[in-house]
């Protein structure tokens, strides 16, 4: 599990460096985006993995790894939304946005290394179009519990949803990594 947490943060520091690039760039314009946008913009990367993954022809050139990056980082701001709630105007510099990524990815990693615990780190037989796949499921899962104004009866929140996706994410960029 060392070696797994080792990996985990490498893919991670990626991230997050594009974050705080994007940050610079555009500032936290991504701040006034609901929920079901957030939902809808990994949806969008997501089904183009499975694009990716099943087509032979590709004419875009980007790979999987940059739509995994994009997951990872719209999960994150959608768990910020979640805590902070959306507004109207920007209203985070790039400190305190790095701040509350780090916040929010520090406990989904504590999520992560509480499953392999569990689960004996079953994530490493698997394939990426597997992982890929059960995104897609947390994502429409999502879309279900937004479309019931966030009501479940028996289930986990939107924001385990979200926490699952990145770490699933992760781990199909450590599986894509191990490939090279």
């Amino acid at each position: 599990m060392q070696e797994t947490s080792k990996q985990y943060d490498a893919v991670v520091k990626t991230c997050r460096d594009l974050f705080n690039k994007k940050m610079k760039d555009y500032g936290s314009a991504w701040r006034i985006l609901r929920l079901p946008s957030l939902t809808d913009q990994i949806f969008i990367k997501a089904q183009r993995i499975r694009g990716l993954q099943e087509n032979e022809v590709q004419k875009v050139d980007e790979g999987q790894e940059s739509e995994f990056i994009g997951i990872i980082n719209y999960c994150i701001m959608a768990l910020i939304q979640i805590e902070k709630g959306v507004v109207e105007q920007p209203d985070m510099d790039t400190e305190e946005a790095t701040e509350f990524y780090d916040k929010h990815l520090a406990i989904t990693k504590q999520l992560m290394l509480d499953k392999n615990h569990d689960y004996g780190e079953a994530w490493r037989d698997m394939r990426v179009s597997s992982l890929t796949d059960l995104i897609l499921q947390k994502l429409l899962r999502v879309k279900q519990i937004e479309d019931n104004a966030g009501k479940t009866l028996v289930s986990e929140g939107i924001d385990a949803n979200y926490q699952d996706m990145i770490n699933y994410a992760v781990f199909a960029m450590i599986h894509l990594n191990e490939s090279k």
